[in-house]
């Protein structure tokens, strides 16, 4: 078995693998890395191949996910995660070949999705804690952005990276890495761009019919709940129903919200999102299934650096720059808690009378 032959020949591999590493010319390899590293990757990927990852893909996440969190301490960089994952594999492979003691099909199947798996969650972690230490280390708005971005491009670039070279399959979780690091990029620049307006003061008020407004939401939303495994229901929107609202504010504060339902929602569940005229006032709802929220949470909730649930990704802003838009049209944002089910997000705003 591929884990026996690991035990035997752990040295050898050991040996083999430093030697990838320190030929490297980019990323640089650290006298850590080579001397604690490489033996700290191999054993990490010895255990998971013990139990397959079909029978126990839980361990496979939460054994990356906890390396990842060790590198971040250690010093390392992401693209270190990356490359010492490949180059340990490499090197099993390559030592089994010249002894005459090939891979059996399915534990090379095994091998290569706990490769695939093993490098998104460690850099899936690695991204996040590094987030969190933004946060704690740095307020500028402006570097805080402009970090956030840098490591989702990087994030997505290594994982490509990753794909490209043939260490993980186009479909599986590193590809997933890409993916949504993509959409986060976009929702921080959405974010950005409504930040910007609101702090130059330059919301215009224009009439904005709200039927178009959720259509364009909706086609963005539908693509990105395919990402998250969640099904979208758009209820149709009358026509001729319209607010006084700045645009682009207003359609970043809907997407705002979609996004954040998309991320608390499990997979299988559903958002859903309407709009419709409640008393003179128009009402655009987000219904989520996150399960809902901790007591005395809902009225926090909307305040700078908040997060709920267990997905502790971002920054927390984005309930919070949502307000600041919808107050800046005119209008409210509140929160429902359902609780055992999700939480409904209503923004409130006056209606303009009905165009001739």
């Amino acid at each position: 078995m591929l884990f026996e032959f690991i035990a035997a020949h752990r040295e050898a591999l050991i040996a083999r693998a430093r030697s990838k590493v320190a030929r490297r010319f980019a990323p640089r390899p650290t006298e850590h890395e080579l001397t604690s590293g490489v033996p700290l990757f191999l054993d990490q990927l010895a255990e998971t191949l013990r139990d397959p990852p079909s029978s126990t893909p839980g361990s496979i996440a939460r054994g990356a996910a906890l390396h990842g969190a060790a590198l971040l301490g250690l010093g390392y960089s992401v693209a270190q995660v990356v490359h010492d994952y490949g180059d340990v594999c490499q090197a099993i492979t390559e030592l089994a070949d010249e002894m005459g003691a090939p891979i059996a099909t399915d534990e090379s199947h095994t091998l290569n999705r706990c490769l695939d798996n093993a490098i998104a969650e460690a850099v899936t972690e690695y991204g996040r804690l590094r987030e969190r230490s933004l946060i704690d280390g740095e307020t500028e708005r402006s570097g805080v952005l402009a970090h956030e971005l840098r490591n989702r491009v990087s994030a997505a670039q290594l994982a490509f990276q990753a794909i490209k070279s043939g260490r993980a399959p186009i479909g599986g979780s590193v590809a997933a890495v890409v993916t949504r690091n993509l959409h986060g990029m976009s929702a921080l620049i959405d974010r950005a761009l409504v930040e910007v307006r609101l702090d130059a003061g330059r919301a215009i008020a224009q009439r904005v019919e709200l039927y178009q407004l959720i259509e364009e939401a909706e086609i963005d939303g539908a693509m990105e709940a395919g990402v998250h495994g969640v099904s979208l229901a758009v209820a149709p929107t009358d026509r001729g129903i319209a607010v006084g609202a700045d645009p682009q504010i207003l359609a970043g504060v809907v997407a705002n919200l979609l996004q954040n339902a998309f991320k608390f929602t499990p997979a299988g569940a559903l958002v859903s999102l309407k709009a419709c005229v409640v008393a003179g006032h128009v009402e655009i709802e987000v219904q989520d299934e996150c399960g809902g929220l901790p007591a005395g949470k809902a009225e926090q909730i909307f305040g700078a650096f908040q997060q709920r649930g267990g997905d502790r990704s971002g920054l927390g802003l984005g309930l919070f720059i949502s307000r600041k838009g919808v107050e800046a049209c005119g209008g409210s944002i509140r929160v429902r808690n359902v609780p055992g089910r999700g939480c409904v997000f209503t923004v409130e705003l006056p209606m303009l009378p009905v165009a001739a």
